[in-house]
């Protein structure tokens, strides 16, 4: 049996991240992770493979030309991320439900690609405010990529429309069982 698709995409610092480690191992929901590609360089403790696959960005070009990515984006200029084919493939075909951490645009990408296949879950910040903090208190980036995420997200967060449902990450432990008891409903459908 072939897994379904879960999308979680979220302006950065909003903890979907966060919330997918809370449920990874959830065997109820026989979850797969799915490693996206980025031409980013590995922030902190990030490996190879396990985090993302790092490639250069003359790489991904060359990928993407080539029609290996199910959904792809620069979201920054000169910084792409995207889901290969072969991940999709890797974790559906071996009967798990295939979680992605990816940005809006790829999010809307996919649910428009696996349609009824797919649920897209967006997870929202409980503000502005609070997202500056938490990317302020994790302390991986510079002032300058913190002013760039927050600019970025007001603009990510009109994309939530467009997903299946929204769920409001201002309590982690709510936020996790939303997800948690959504994925359930639809891999139960």
């Amino acid at each position: 049996m072939q897994g379904k698709i879960i999308v979680l995409s979220a302006p950065s610092g909003s903890g979907k991240s966060t919330i997918i480690k809370q449920i990874i191992d959830d065997e109820a929901l026989r979850l797969g992770f799915s490693v996206s590609a980025t031409s980013r360089k590995p922030r902190g403790q990030e490996q190879h493979g396990k985090d993302y696959y790092f490639i250069t960005d003359e790489e991904f070009l060359r990928r993407i030309d080539a029609g290996d990515f199910v959904e792809w984006e620069e979201v920054y200029a000169g910084t792409h991320y995207g889901t290969l084919a072969s991940e999709v493939e890797r974790v559906t075909g071996s009967g798990r439900n295939l979680i992605m951490d990816i940005d809006v645009k790829g999010g809307v990408n996919v649910k428009k690609r696996y349609a009824d296949r797919a649920l897209a879950i967006f997870i929202m910040p409980p503000s502005l405010e609070t997202l500056s903090e938490r990317l302020h208190s994790r302390a991986t980036d510079s002032e300058e990529v913190i002013q760039r995420r927050l600019a970025k997200a007001e603009y990510e967060i009109s994309f939530a429309p467009h997903y299946d449902m929204v769920v409001v990450n201002d309590d982690l432990a709510t936020a996790v069982e939303q997800v948690r008891k959504a994925i359930l409903r639809f891999i139960s459908e």
